[in-house]
């Protein structure tokens, strides 16, 4: 199962990768926090900090991936041609 769907590019995320070190992503319904972290993980070669995750009205469900202080949100999102 592929857990990440594909990132989310809005200003608040945006604002999100500079403040909290964090990338957000649409992620599949059926996936946990356990699956998107590794997936993550193995995908970006980063550690993950935390995950938080949420479903919006629209039953889309976002993870919002902190990302370990070792390592930058701007240089995935780079990477990812969110920036």
């Amino acid at each position: 199962m592929n857990a990440l769907l594909y990132p989310i590019a809005t200003e608040k995320v945006l604002g999100a990768v500079d403040r909290d070190n964090a990338i957000v992503y649409v992620v599949d319904m059926r996936a946990n926090k356990k699956q998107i972290k590794e997936e993550f993980e193995k995908m970006f070669n980063v550690k993950v900090e935390s995950i938080n995750t949420s479903i919006t009205i629209k039953n889309m469900k976002k993870a919002y991936i902190r990302i370990n202080k070792a390592s930058k949100a701007s240089d995935i999102a780079r990477r990812l041609k969110l920036v």
